[in-house]
C-alpha cells in the first residue's frame, strides 16, 4: 500500500477515508472504538520489586546460610547460631527493602520531571472547529497547526502557509524543517526529507497548517521506537556481573571448605553428624553477610550526592556503571549544543556600523527587529529559532523597537522557492520595506548599499566583498542571512533594495561543554558526538569544543551503512564524530564500542536516542528537553541538561567503585582472618577452645557494618580522575584488591594464631583465647585505618570522614567496655595482664606497617602522580 506521503492530497484523503471538512463525531468515535490502544507498561508493585531483589546468587547464599544456621542452633540447643541466622536474614531483608525504596524514590523524582505534552488540539469536525482531548482524536481526523503546537500524531499536510517544524527530537536536525503540503515524496524518502508530513513529538515553530491524522501515537515513528524498547534487554552492569561472579566463587570456596572440614572432623573425632554441623558452621562464618547491604548503602549515598548535583540515578548499580564508562556517546543537538540559534558574526560594510550609543538609528538592527513573526510572552521570544536569535542579538544593543515600531502594512512571507521574507512597516514618517533571506537572493534584488556616509549604488567590488564575507561565515559553518530595505510609496516589489549587511548564526555549545570534554579526555575516556546534522557542521562544533579537528575522525551514517559490521567495529576507535546518522546507526555505534570491550554511556534527549540509550551500558537522558520516552528508558537523568554534570556523575561513580573495593578488601580480609584462624586452630588444637561462636559474632558486630559504611563515604583521593577507566573485564578483585585480601587475610590469621599461642604457652588456653579475640578485633580496626586510602594513610584527612571517626570510636570504645565491665564474663573472656595487652597491641600494629608497604608496590605508579 502506498504511503500518504507518496501521493497527492486528494489521493491521501481517499486512502484515509476522510474529507477536508473532517469526520463527524460519530465517525471518530467508531474509529476509536476499533483501535486497541497499547497500554503503558505497568510498574511492578512493592512486593514484586522486593522479590526481584532475591535473584542475586549472593543473596540466595545468605538465605541458605541463615536457614542452616537456625537449624544448627535448634539441633545443638544453642542460641548463638539461631541469633546469627536471624541477624543474617534481617540484614538481607533490610538490604532488599532499602534497594526497593531507593528505586521507588528515583521513580518519584522522575515523575516530577515529566512534562505534559499538549493535552488538547483543534480539530475540524464536519467543517466546525473544535478543541478536544488528543485521546479522542481518530485516524482521518483533520486538525490545525499553528506556532507552538506540539504535534501528537504522524499526519499528512493538506494545507500549509510558511510552515516550519522543529523535528530535532526525532531527526537530530537543529534547524527547523520547511513543510509544503503540495510536495509529493518519492518512495523510501527519509523522515527528515518528508516535506508533506509532520510527525508526533515535533513542534511547529513558524506558520500555519492543516493536516490529516495518518497514524495514531502507537503507529507513529515515535511509537515504533517506544515499542522496540520493550523488547530490548538491558545488560547487567559491570558491578552486577562482578558481584554475581563473587557469589559463584564464594559458593565454590565455601563448599570446598565445608567438604575438607567434614573429612577432617570425621577422621579426628569420628562423629559424622558433629562433623557436618561443624563444617556448616564454619562455612556460614565465612560469608561476609553485611557486604550486599553495605554495597547498596554505598551506592545510595552516591545517588543522594548526585541528586543534589542535578543528576537522578534510577537504580543503584547505574552510579557505578557511569564511573566505569570509557566511551560517552553524546547527541549533539540539545545536549552538546543549546538547540538555540545565536548570532555569532555580523558584516555591514563599515567597521563601526553597530554602535550602542546610536542603536536606534541603525538600519540593520531595525531590519532585524521588524522582519519577523516572533511573539513575546513574559519577556521571552516564542517562534522560529532563527528569528528569536536575531531579536536576542538586538537586545544586546539596548534597541527599543517599541519607540519606533510602526504599523505593519503587509507581509510577503518566506517560501522555500523565494528564500526571502519582507514586511512593509509604516512608522508614521513613511513606509519602509524590510527584507531578509538567502544572501544570493537578497543581493540579486539590491541596487544600492548603505555605508556610514550614506547610500550609494552598489558596485561589483561591493558584491565581491559581500560574497567573500559570506564564504568566510559559511566556512565557520554559520547560517548566513542578508538584510536589505527601501522606502516605498505604493510599490511592494522586492527590487531596487538597499543592502544593509550579513548576519551569521550558529547553534552554540552549552556553557561548560568544552571544559567537560577536556576533563573526559584527561580521565582517559573517549567522548563521541552523534548528530543528524551535516558533516561540516558537526566538525565545526567538534573543533569548537575541543573534541576533534581532523576530518578523518568524522563519518556519516551513509558511510556506516556501506561498511560491513566487522570493518566498522575495527575502525570505530578512529572516529569521534558521527554525522547524518539514523536511529539504527546510533545503536550500531554503541554495539561497536561495546564489542571492543568498552563500557559505553549514551546521552540524548530525543525520541531517536531512546533505542541507543537502552542498548548502552548507561543511558543518560536530559530532564528539561528530554522526551518522556527518553526519560523512561534512561538509567540516569540530568535535570539541568548540562554535559558537565555527566563528568560530575563519572567522578562520583568512580569514587563509589573505589570505596566498594576498599570495603571488599576490608570485609573479605577480615572474614578470611576469622575463618582461617578458626579452621587452623581447630586442626592444630582439636581439644582446646579457640573462639566461641558468640565471640565471632561480636567481632562481626563491631568490625563489619559501621567500618564498611565508613569506607563507603570516603572522599576521592587527589587526581583519581586522571586514572584510566577500568576495563570491562576488571571485577571487584582488580586493582590489587584480590592480592590485598589474600596477603592481609593470611597475615591476620598468622598474627591471631600467634597471639593465641603466646597466651597459651605462658598463661593457659583461656588467656590465649582472650588474646586471640582482642588481637582479631584490633587487627581489623588498625587495618581499617590503613585501607581507607591507596597512597599512604596520612595523605588523606581522616577527620573529614565523620563516619570513620564514629566507627573507630565505637570499635575501640566497645573493646574498652568489654575489658573493664561484666560483659567480659558474658563473653567468657579472661582479665589480661599488662604484658599481654602489650603483645596484643604490638601484633595488631603490624598490619598497618605491612599494608602500607604493600600499597607502595601495588599503587606505585598511581601514587607517584599524586
Amino acid at each position: 500500500m502506498q504511503s500518504v506521503a507518496e501521493v497527492s492530497i486528494d489521493r491521501a484523503i481517499n486512502l484515509l477515508s476522510t474529507r477536508k471538512e473532517g469526520l463527524s463525531d460519530e465517525e471518530a468515535k467508531g474509529r476509536l472504538a476499533s483501535v486497541v490502544r497499547t497500554k503503558r507498561k505497568k510498574k511492578d508493585g512493592f512486593f514484586f520489586k522486593l522479590l526481584a531483589q532475591f535473584k542475586d546468587l549472593m543473596i540466595l547464599v545468605l538465605l541458605v546460610a541463615s536457614f542452616v544456621s537456625v537449624v544448627i542452633g535448634f539441633v545443638q540447643g544453642t542460641t548463638s547460631e539461631v541469633v546469627d541466622g536471624i541477624i543474617i536474614l534481617a540484614i538481607v531483608l533490610v538490604n532488599s527493602i532499602f534497594g526497593v525504596l531507593q528505586e521507588r524514590k528515583a521513580e518519584k523524582s522522575l515523575k516530577l520531571l515529566e512534562k505534559m505534552s499538549s493535552p488538547e488540539i483543534f480539530v475540524i469536525r464536519k467543517g466546525e472547529i473544535k478543541k478536544i482531548d488528543v485521546q479522542n482524536v481518530a485516524k482521518g481526523d483533520v486538525f490545525l497547526l499553528e506556532e507552538g503546537t506540539i504535534i501528537p500524531f504522524d499526519a499528512r499536510l493538506i494545507d500549509s502557509e510558511n510552515l516550519q517544524v522543529d523535528e530535532s527530537s526525532l531527526t537530530g536536525e537543529s534547524v527547523p524543517a520547511n513543510k509544503n503540503h503540495n510536495h509529493i515524496c518519492p518512495q523510501n524518502t527519509p523522515i527528515a526529507e518528508q516535506k508533506n508530513m509532520v510527525f508526533a513529538g515535533s513542534v511547529v515553530t513558524r506558520g500555519r497548517g492543516v493536516a490529516i491524522v495518518a497514524k495514531n501515537k502507537e503507529e507513529s515513528e515515535f511509537g515504533k521506537i517506544a515499542s522496540v524498547l520493550e523488547n530490548t534487554k538491558k545488560d547487567l552492569s559491570p558491578l552486577q556481573k562482578s558481584i554475581k561472579d563473587v557469589g559463584k566463587i564464594l559458593t565454590y570456596v565455601i563448599l570446598i571448605f565445608a567438604f575438607i572440614t567434614f573429612l577432617i572432623e570425621v577422621i579426628v573425632r569420628g562423629n559424622p553428624m558433629q562433623a557436618f554441623l561443624t563444617a556448616i558452621a564454619i562455612s556460614v562464618a565465612a560469608i561476609p553477610e553485611s557486604m550486599p547491604a553495605v554495597i547498596t548503602i554505598i551506592m545510595s549515598i552516591g545517588i543522594a550526592r548526585l541528586a543534589k548535583q542535578k543528576a537522578i540515578v534510577k537504580t543503584p548499580h547505574s552510579i557505578e556503571t557511569i564511573g566505569a564508562c570509557s566511551v560517552i556517546c553524546s547527541d549533539k543537538t540539545g545536549t552538546i549544543t543549546q538547540n538555540r540559534m545565536k548570532v555569532t558574526s555580523v558584516f555591514c560594510g563599515d567597521a563601526n556600523c553597530l554602535d550602542k550609543r546610536k542603536s536606534e538609528e541603525n538600519l540593520l538592527l531595525k531590519c532585524m527587529s521588524f522582519c519577523h513573526n516572533v511573539r513575546t510572552s513574559k519577556g521571552k521570544f516564542i517562534g522560529d529559532p532563527t528569528e528569536t536569535a536575531l531579536l536576542e542579538y538586538v537586545r544586546l544593543y539596548n534597541f527599543d523597537s517599541k519607540k519606533i515600531f510602526g504599523k505593519r502594512v503587509c507581509e510577503i512571507p518566506f517560501s522555500s522557492e523565494r528564500k526571502m521574507m519582507s514586511v512593509v512597516v509604516d512608522d508614521g514618517e513613511g513606509k519602509n520595506m524590510w527584507t531578509k533571506g538567502a544572501v544570493d537572493r537578497v543581493l540579486s534584488c539590491c541596487k544600492f548599499i548603505q555605508k556610514k556616509d550614506g547610500i550609494r549604488e552598489i558596485s561589483e567590488q561591493d558584491k565581491v566583498t559581500i560574497m567573500q564575507n559570506n564564504k568566510l561565515f559559511a566556512e565557520r559553518q554559520e547560517r548566513v542571512l542578508a538584510f536589505a530595505y527601501k522606502k516605498i510609496q505604493t510599490d511592494t516589489n522586492e527590487a531596487n533594495l538597499v543592502f544593509l549587511g550579513l548576519v551569521g548564526m550558529t547553534d552554540p555549545p552549552k556553557r561548560g561543554t568544552k571544559e567537560a570534554i577536556k576533563k573526559a579526555i584527561k580521565a582517559g575516556m573517549k567522548p563521541v558526538m552523534i548528530t543528524g546534522d551535516h558533516k561540516d557542521t558537526a566538525l565545526a562544533i567538534a573543533r569548537e569544543i575541543g573534541l576533534s579537528s581532523d576530518e578523518k575522525s568524522v563519518i556519516t551514517g551513509i558511510e556506516i551503512d556501506k561498511m560491513d559490521r566487522e570493518e566498522f567495529e575495527n575502525r570505530i576507535m578512529s572516529f569521534s564524530v558521527f554525522a547524518r546518522v539514523s536511529p539504527q546507526n546510533k545503536v550500531q555505534i554503541v554495539e561497536a564500542f561495546k564489542k571492543r570491550g568498552h563500557i559505553v554511556g549514551m546521552t540524548g534527549d530525543g525520541v531517536n536516542d531512546a533505542g541507543s540509550l537502552k542498548k548502552a551500558d548507561i543511558g543518560i537522558g536530559m530532564g528539561i528537553s528530554g522526551t518522556d520516552v527518553t526519560k523512561e528508558v534512561a538509567d540516569m537523568v540530568i535535570t539541568d541538561d548540562n554535559f558537565s554534570t555527566i563528568i560530575i556523575a563519572v567522578e562520583e561513580g568512580r569514587k563509589v567503585f573505589k570505596n566498594i573495593q576498599k570495603t571488599i578488601k576490608f570485609l573479605f580480609a577480615a572474614n578470611m582472618g576469622e575463618i582461617l584462624s578458626l579452621f587452623i586452630a581447630t586442626l592444630i588444637f582439636p581439644n582446646l577452645v579457640f573462639l566461641l561462636p558468640v565471640q565471632i559474632l561480636f567481632v562481626n558486630l563491631i568490625t563489619d557494618t559501621l567500618p564498611a559504611i565508613a569506607l563507603g563515604v570516603e572522599n576521592g583521593e587527589k587526581n583519581f580522575m586522571e586514572e584510566k577507566p577500568r576495563k570491562r573485564s576488571d571485577g571487584l578483585f582488580s586493582n590489587g584488591t584480590g592480592k590485598t585480601i589474600l596477603v592481609m587475610g593470611a597475615l591476620q590469621t598468622i598474627l591471631t594464631l600467634l597471639a593465641f599461642y603466646i597466651g597459651l604457652v605462658n598463661y593457659g588456653s583461656e588467656v590465649g583465647a582472650t588474646m586471640a579475640f582482642y588481637t582479631l578485633n584490633l587487627l581489623q580496626l588498625f587495618f581499617l585505618l590503613s585501607v581507607r586510602c591507596e597512597c599512604g594513610m596520612f595523605k588523606s584527612n581522616i577527620f573529614k570522614n565523620k563516619m570513620m571517626i564514629t566507627s573507630l570510636v565505637f570499635g575501640f570504645g566497645m573493646l574498652f567496655v568489654i575489658a573493664v565491665s561484666p560483659l567480659r564474663e558474658i563473653l567468657k573472656l579472661s582479665n589480661l595482664p599488662v604484658v599481654c595487652w602489650g603483645v596484643v597491641f604490638g601484633l595488631s600494629l603490624v598490619v598497618i606497617v605491612a599494608n602500607e608497604i604493600m600499597k607502595r608496590f601495588l599503587f606505585k605508579k598511581t601514587c607517584k602522580k599524586k
